[in-house]
């Protein structure tokens, strides 16, 4: 770009934001707080047909009167709010992709003073989240964004036209753009145009990401589509897996955090999987070793038991394997609480029941 032609488009960018902040001090006074410019022409990062990015934050629900979409010499426009108890809160807990138009807005007008100290204050909390170092508060934000990653390949998998694979092809690798960022603890601050470029210099991203990630670009074929998405999605689930292991600390089972457990996989499974294959009922035996799976996976989790894996032991033509091996299970898990000093809560009498609890 010539720097004639460079000239123009940042005196049309002032004559634009000029008018919005004059509409903004006339019809607007309280309802608009803050504007500011982010975006390509804030990074310098600006092309020919580029749009002027202006984040416009509204105290009230009148505000949004000012949003307005236009062309302007072949070139789109989209003036839109930012309201403070969404997206900027969301930008300033980082659980928003757009947390560059938080911590590097350039302010370019602002209603009162009280608002520049609240964005302030916003943007100090982004800052201070930033600054903290890769743990568990920046793996549950990715967490987020992998569950996301995930719905989006089974949309690959049920999708039968191309368009519309692609689509959630796409939206796989979108989700875990941002998990990747999360799990960096960083943001992006280039913007989609420089994914790639930001991302393959972060310290914790998958071996051979860039092909990965083109891989899913690439693909023509609904099968090599969902080939792809799957071999980027598993490689990034691999990292985030690794980095829990590493960042998070594993409870561990105590006195106080196991009361009740043992008692509750009785109450909850123990007799619904006993009575659901003795009368040899395959659905109710299922969902029976499902729950007592949820259960025991959440212990484990939250608790730090043993880890038990009862559907491997589910076969609608042999259901009595379940249930002898999941009543091991339950003498392994009581164990867990001799481990810790804790005695079951089991009585053979009322009478015994109701000294205890009375």
């Amino acid at each position: 770009m010539n720097e004639a032609t460079k000239t123009k488009l940042l005196e049309k960018n002032e004559r634009l934001i000029d008018m919005v902040i004059e509409r903004a001090k006339r019809d607007f006074p309280d309802d608009i707080a803050i504007i500011g410019l982010t975006g390509s022409f804030s990074t310098g990062d600006f092309h020919e047909k580029s749009d002027l990015d202006l984040i416009i934050i509204n105290n009230t629900d009148r505000g949004w009167e000012i949003a307005y979409c236009f062309i302007l010499e072949d070139v789109g426009y989209d003036l839109y709010c930012t309201p403070w108890n969404t997206r900027i809160q969301e930008q300033a807990s980082l659980d928003s992709p757009a947390v560059a138009s938080l911590v590097e807005l350039q302010i370019l007008y602002c209603a009162k003073p009280e608002y520049l100290e609240k964005f302030k204050r916003y943007r100090q909390q982004a800052l201070d989240a930033l600054a903290k170092p890769v743990g568990e508060e920046c793996l549950r934000r990715a967490r987020k964004w992998m569950d996301s990653a995930k719905q989006e390949y089974a949309g690959t998998m049920l999708a039968e036209d191309i368009g519309s694979v692609r689509q959630a092809a796409a939206g796989v690798l979108y989700n875990l753009v941002n998990a990747l960022v999360s799990m960096n603890n960083t943001y992006i601050k280039r913007g989609v145009k420089r994914y790639l470029e930001e991302l393959v210099m972060y310290p914790f991203v998958p071996d051979a990401f860039e092909s990965l990630y083109m891989a899913v670009i690439d693909a023509n074929t609904v099968d090599e589509m969902r080939i792809a998405s799957l071999n980027v999605l598993k490689s990034v689930a691999q990292l985030y897996s690794s980095m829990c292991d590493r960042f998070i600390a594993k409870p561990v089972p105590t006195f106080d955090n196991l009361k009740g457990t043992y008692e509750e996989l009785w109450c909850n499974c123990r007799n619904k999987i006993i009575n659901s294959v003795d009368t040899n009922d395959k659905s109710y035996a299922f969902f029976a070793a499902l729950g007592a799976q949820g259960f025991l996976d959440e212990m484990t989790a939250e608790r730090g038991t043993a880890k038990f894996d009862v559907m491997q032991y589910f076969d609608a033509g042999n259901l009595r394997v379940l249930k002898e091996k999941f009543l091991e299970m339950i003498d392994e898990y009581a164990a867990e609480y001799g481990k810790v000093g804790r005695e079951v809560e089991k009585f053979e009498t009322f009478e015994q029941l109701y000294a205890e609890f009375i």
